[in-house]
Formats: structure tokens, sequence, C-alpha cells
């Protein structure tokens, strides 16, 4: 005759083992972030290596997975994601933050960073602090900056080598006031536009041309539809590598640490392929006979931006002291 205990016993046993799944998935944290790029951009191998070090390093308790080419939407959706927690992070360019952080609307001036290496002094310091704060009240915890390179022009037309060869050309900028004010102050026609549209609108006559850095000008196959490339440099946007709040707050001390750790060596890897990557695709662009024109005199094109400067101070007279921390940071 079947004893009740033995009845019960499977029973038992598979409860017991349902309960130690459940403690164990309640102890694990699946972290999805955010990437616009291809994985083997600088920035994709970057952020897959900080996915690869947190998971190590908490012990599994928090599990990241990178979903790359912007599979997970545009950067405003993914903003709004990481904000309100749907995402876990993500590695946005400041450009389009301005809207929900005006503060960081100082990066996007032209010409407020002198160069790259002074604009990771400024952002790896007490300035770049002041950002992550601000961000923060935002829900979003910028951990690490990473490098997006100087943005430069090109076009379809003509090479540029004053403000004034930018007069009558549509040019496609990200969507922000101040880049359509850069474009005005040069008598050309801004077009805000999302990137993924920039290669047939190039190719179709929509616009005449855009801006951006090296690696993007290449990955992108803009420089098979626009093959003059003038080397601006007039915008070096940082980026950050974000946590939403909501995240970053339910972790503890101790798995926030390892975070912020692999954030910083993440950046480390990604200022360096991105130099690499730079060198390499102006190579690559050149060969495919792309016209490249340096301007080794930039200062008329910074005189033509005193307007944008004067109207964006007048509107936000409070940020004046930060533009002249920045500038005056050696």
């Amino acid at each position: 005759m079947t004893s009740l205990n033995s009845l019960l016993r499977p029973v038992a046993i598979a409860a017991a083992a349902f309960s130690f799944v459940t403690i164990a998935t309640a102890q694990a944290d699946d972290w999805r972030g955010w990437n616009i790029h291809p994985p083997t951009y600088p920035n994709g191998v970057a952020l897959d290596q900080f996915a690869k070090e947190v998971t190590e390093k908490t012990d599994g308790r928090v599990n990241v997975t990178v979903y790359h080419n912007g599979v997970l939407g545009s950067q405003p959706d993914a903003i709004e994601q990481t904000r309100n927690g749907a995402l876990d992070f993500a590695n946005f360019n400041m450009g389009p933050m301005g809207p929900i952080v005006p503060a960081t609307n100082v990066l996007s001036l032209p010409f407020i960073f002198s160069s790259v290496d002074q604009m990771h002094k400024v952002m790896d310091g007490p300035i770049g602090q002041q950002f992550s704060d601000a961000l923060s009240e935002k829900g979003l915890v910028a951990l690490a900056w990473f490098d997006s390179g100087a943005r430069s022009m090109y076009n379809t037309q003509r090479p540029i080598e004053k403000p004034e060869d930018v007069k009558g050309l549509k040019v496609r900028v990200m969507n922000n006031d101040l880049y359509v004010d850069m474009i005005d102050a040069m008598g050309g026609n801004a077009t805000p536009m999302a990137y993924g549209e920039v290669y047939q609108s190039l190719k179709t006559g929509v616009v005449d041309g855009a801006e951006n850095n090296y690696p993007s000008f290449d990955s992108s196959n803009h420089f098979e539809v626009a093959p003059y490339y003038s080397t601006t440099e007039h915008l070096i946007i940082p980026e950050c590598l974000c946590v939403s709040k909501a995240s970053w707050d339910a972790l503890s001390p101790e798995d926030q640490e390892a975070v912020r750790q692999a954030a910083i060596d993440a950046a480390k890897l990604q200022r360096q392929l991105w130099e690499e990557r730079s060198k390499k695709s102006r190579e690559d662009v050149v060969k495919a006979g792309v016209k490249i024109n340096e301007i080794a005199d930039k200062a008329p094109f910074q005189d033509a931006m005193k307007p944008v400067y004067a109207k964006f101070i007048e509107a936000n007279p409070d940020l004046k002291p930060l533009i002249d921390q920045i500038q005056s940071t050696k």
C-alpha cells in the first residue's frame, strides 16, 4: 500500500525546486542596454566589454545584454525608456539631450572645446560631474564619458574652405536648435533629420551635405554620395554611458561600485578604439576617392559663431559661468 508520505514526496521536491528557481531569479537582475551602432564599432565593442565585466564582477547578480544597431528604438525613444527604467543603460550622444537636460546644450556649442584631449580633461573632472548631477535629476546616471571625435562638414557640391562656402547648402543636422543656428550663421539651410535617412537624402539631393566624424562618415557609407569632406571640427560632443537611475538605485553599494568601474574601463577602451578607428576610416575614405581639405585656420568659423553664443547666453544667462569654465580649462 502506498503511503501518503511517498505520494507527497515528489510534490515537495518539485515545490522546493520551484522555490529555488524563484529565489535565484529574484536575485538575478537582467539588464538590457541600448546602442545605436554596430557591435564592431568602438562603442559596441566597449559596451560588450562593459556587459561582460558587470556580469562577472557581480557574480551574475546583474546579467547584462547589449542590443546593438538601434534595434530597441531611436535615441529619443531610448532616452525616455532609460529614464523610466524600461531600459537599464545606454550610450547616448549629448547632442539630442538638450530638451531634457538644458545644461547639456552647452556641450553642443560650436568650438566649445579646443580639442578632443581638452574635452576628455573637462568631462573627467569636476565639470563633468556637474553634468552627471544634472542628468541624475532627470533619471540618468552618467558613469563614464565616451569619445565621439570631432564632427566636420561634408557635402556633394564643393570643398568648404571658409564659412561663406556653406551659403545656400542644405545641411542635415541633429535635432537641436543650436545646430540649426550654427548652419544658419554660415548662410546654409539646416535640415534636422533622422540619421538613418541621411544617405538616401544625400543621394537624391534632398540635402546637399551633413556633418559628422570620420568613423560615422565611413560606416554609414555617406562617403559614397558626398565626396567633399572639410575638417571644420566644429563640434566635439562627448557621449555618456548612462544607467537608469531606477536600475542604479536597485543595486547594492558593492554592485554599484562594480558597475561604475566597468563603465570607466569601457570608456578607456572606447577612446583607444575610437582613435584607431578614426585614423583607419580617414584612410579608407581617401582610398575611396573622397577629397579632404584640412582647415588649418578655424578662426573665421569661430568668429561666425559669435551670434550663436550671444543668442544662447541671452536665453541662458545662468550657463555663462559654465561656458567660461570649460573654455578656460587647459
